[in-house]
């Protein structure tokens, strides 16, 4: 076994330069967007050159009131954003204490809360640690990845709420530099997430072996809780947002567009702040905080594994770090990557734009495959023992590279395909938007059937991936695949989030009473958004099925279980009740959007039938209580949905044992899977098809148009009825099925100790 060609020193180097090299990246990115200025220019017009001439200029509507909308709007969407997630971050700021306790008091309870060494669980001839150092050191990790999780998820939605007025106003310019302002912004998120996320993980590591120096098993247990803290948060941003922005988005919409006839983000629309609130604190926040989370649980699942196997049994702190190495590698990959859509590349027309963000998803992972490739062979021994189930199975690094390239090549896969099933560029939405012509209900039947067709590929490209990487070095092969599908964290969530800032981009073009031209420019940027929502999506959900297949292994075998054995009637009832908790849970989160779009509707028809002259546009509408109604519900709504995943592991660990705890885990990963990549997928579909009947841009969509007529109608229902499939419920379900596998795992020496009461009886 030679020993890694990169030393510890290079090692202990190279990651946090990686983390602030990507930090530093992302505040030009910011300090680029910051150039473009909310305040009118006086001297514009001399300023000017002849490419840059303003759509306002030729049209001769007055700039100065138009820049001072976009300003004024804006700011009340960001303050709409920043006060519900000050809300709601009280609400799980007391979860978090709380739990911090629960986590303390169960793993501290495991030897009676003794301050003595114990044996070590995997080598019975060593001592380790006591368990009361694990539990608080757990909680702690537990503490610092919450804390990071929520900073995420706040970071990505202050630089949305800042970028997105000012994508409107270079939209006036060109459509290609309101690109750039939009790519720029979600880089920022990108990169702030990955090297946050990474630079935290590397400090707590280091700060913890302080105390337990060679015991690396006790260590790496402990900052299992990172992953926990970071999807728990994760949850309930996720359910809180979605539930915000659906039931606006929903209230909006069948009133405003089906019953009175006006465009999407008209301002005399009561809910239109809501709904552009509900962009930013759903889709940027919830959508950062879940990355962050399934990232930071990759990495927790792979170390664990490492831990035991021969990495940490020798001291061998290079190889021991290989998945934090490939993160590293990930975040100056997407470096290039970026520049290739915001500097060697310029968009010129409306068609470029689609192509130019799946270009960064092939340039990424082209890239990405040369850089794990280099980190394989000059940081992993060139032979080692991986821990399998009891023994050490010998691995080669090549090995290794090859389970990190299945599982990146595996997620753009996942990609492509969703991207096929969602985009309107393809015949399975134009089949939707079609079916539209003999009303709602084809349209719902049609797509109902797309979601279920197009979890086919996806679901061969995981199990693929999973036979490929358990084959080579069995569970760390599938914990370091999720780490392969998630390496391009940083590409992946600018092109997420540069979706829901162009969308808001449009809504405030609108509100600002711009040229339809202008508006025309944002819906190109926001339709091809809408896509790049849906594969990042997929990443999501591909990646949380990976995540928790490894951790599962990781919980399996530190519960000291043999073998799952499904014939046993312990496990086969944990696996049928496992299955059923993803219709549950997704149960909750639609009915919570369906009560509150209720309110929702009902407050936007008082105030459309009420104020006098709403219609006309001679009167304001109210939008704080519309803001207030999304709030109130969403934060009501997020704690059933949230208590479930969370108690769920802990209630049968304890009353029924680790069998029947590991049936639930692997029935809801089976079954929460397939649930999640149809409801995304058949939400975008039918999103994509309103979109594609809307701007009438071929033959066939022009038959079926114009905005307002029938078959539009019932591709607006379609497209209602799709929202919190896509986009509550969906992503959602990715995070129930990690979180229940990394709550199992940093519980697991509670319950291999003392769970099971039910059957001790």
């Amino acid at each position: 076994m030679a020993p890694a060609i990169l030393s510890d020193l290079s090692t202990e180097i190279i990651i946090p330069v990686c983390a602030v090299i990507g930090i530093i990246f992302s505040l030009i990115q910011w300090a680029l967007v910051s150039r473009v200025k909310l305040v009118p220019d006086r001297k514009h017009n001399a300023k000017n050159d002849f490419n840059d001439s303003l759509i306002e200029e030729e049209e001769g509507v007055n700039e100065h009131n138009v820049v001072v909308k976009c300003a004024e709007i804006q700011n009340a969407i960001s303050e709409g954003a920043t006060s519900f997630l000050f809300t709601e971050y009280q609400y799980v700021g007391i979860f978090m204490v709380v739990f911090a306790v629960l986590i303390f008091l169960f793993l501290g309870s495991v030897e009676g809360f003794s301050t003595k060494s114990q044996q070590c669980t995997y080598n019975i001839h060593k001592m380790c640690k006591p368990a009361l150092a694990t539990a608080l050191f757990s909680t702690v990790s537990f503490l610092l990845g919450a804390i990071t999780s929520v900073l995420s998820g706040f970071l990505g939605m202050k630089i949305a709420t800042y970028a997105n007025a000012r994508t409107t106003l270079e939209a006036r310019k060109s459509v290609g530099k309101a690109f750039i302002v939009a790519f720029r912004s979600g880089a920022v998120m990108g990169f702030l997430l990955a090297a946050n996320g990474l630079l935290v993980l590397y400090i707590t590591i280091n700060l913890f072996k302080l105390y337990y120096g060679d015991d690396w098993e006790g260590l790496f247990e402990a900052i299992t809780g990172y992953g926990l803290g970071g999807s728990s948060m994760a949850l309930f941003g996720r359910v809180g947002g979605g539930i915000y922005t659906k039931a606006a988005d929903v209230g909006a919409d069948l009133v405003g567009k089906v019953e009175r006839n006006i465009p999407e983000d008209d301002p005399r629309n009561p809910a239109v702040i809501a709904d552009n609130v509900g962009d930013n604190v759903g889709d940027i926040a919830g959508m950062g905080s879940d990355l962050f989370g399934s990232y930071a649980e990759s990495s927790c699942a792979a170390l664990v594994v490492a831990s035991i196997s021969s990495f940490g049994i020798n001291h061998e702190f290079t190889a021991m770090c290989y998945p934090l190495l490939v993160s590293s590698i990930g975040i100056i990959v997407c470096l290039i990557t970026t520049l290739f859509a915001t500097d060697f590349y310029e968009i010129k027309a409306v068609k470029d734009i689609e192509p130019s963000l799946k270009n960064q998803l092939i340039i990424s992972t082209v890239l990405m495959t040369i850089g794990v490739a280099i980190v394989s062979f000059i940081a992993l021994p060139s032979s080692f023992t991986i821990f399998n189930f009891g023994v050490q199975k010998v691995v080669h690094n090549w090995q290794l590279f090859l389970c990190v390239c299945v599982g990146l090549w595996a997620g753009l896969i996942i990609g492509f395909v969703t991207e096929y099933y969602t985009s309107n560029a393809y015949s399975p939405v134009q089949d939707v938007a079609d079916s539209c012509r003999t009303g709602a209900a084809t349209n719902v039947i049609f797509g109902l059937a797309l979601g279920y067709k197009s979890v086919i590929i996806p679901i061969f490209a995981i199990a693929i991936s999973i036979f490929v990487s358990f084959s080579f070095a069995a569970m760390y092969g599938i914990a370091v695949a999720a780490l392969g599908m998630l390496s391009t964290i940083a590409t992946g969530l600018a092109i997420d989030a540069y979706g829901p800032i162009s969308d808001n981009a449009g809504g405030i073009a609108e509100m600002a009473g711009m040229s339809h031209r202008i508006r025309e420019r944002t819906d190109a940027l926001d339709a091809a958004g809408n896509t790049t929502a849906a594969i990042g999506k997929g990443f999501a959900i591909g990646s949380a099925a990976l995540v928790s297949l490894a951790l599962f292994g990781a919980f399996v075998s530190r519960a000291g279980i043999q073998t799952v054995d499904v014939l046993t009637p312990k496990v086969f009832i944990g696996l049928i009740v496992g299955a059923m908790l993803p219709y549950w849970f997704s149960a909750m989160t639609m009915k919570s959007v369906g009560s509150a779009a209720l309110k929702m509707v009902e407050e936007v028809r008082r105030q459309f039938n009420t104020i006098p002259g709403l219609m006309d546009g001679t009167a304001k509408p109210d939008y704080a209580t519309c803001v207030k109604i999304s709030t109130d519900a969403s934060i009501k709504e997020m704690i059933p949905p949230g208590a479930l995943v969370m108690l769920t592991p802990l209630i049968v660990g304890t009353f029924f044992g680790v069998e029947t705890l590991s049936g639930v885990l692997a029935g809801s990963l089976v079954s929460g899977v397939q649930v999640a990549i149809s409801a995304s997928n058949t939400g975008g579909a039918w999103d994509n098809a309103k979109k594609y009947i809307e701007a009438g841009a071929s033959e066939h969509a022009r038959t079926l148009g114009p905005k307002g007529s029938e078959p539009h109608k019932a591709a607006v229902i379609g497209d209602t009825i799709g929202d919190p499939l896509k986009d509550t419920s969906g992503p959602s379900l990715n995070i129930l099925i990690k979180l229940m596998a990394v709550e199992s795992l940093v519980f697991a020496p509670f319950f291999a100790a003392h769970g099971g009461l039910l059957f001790k009886l």
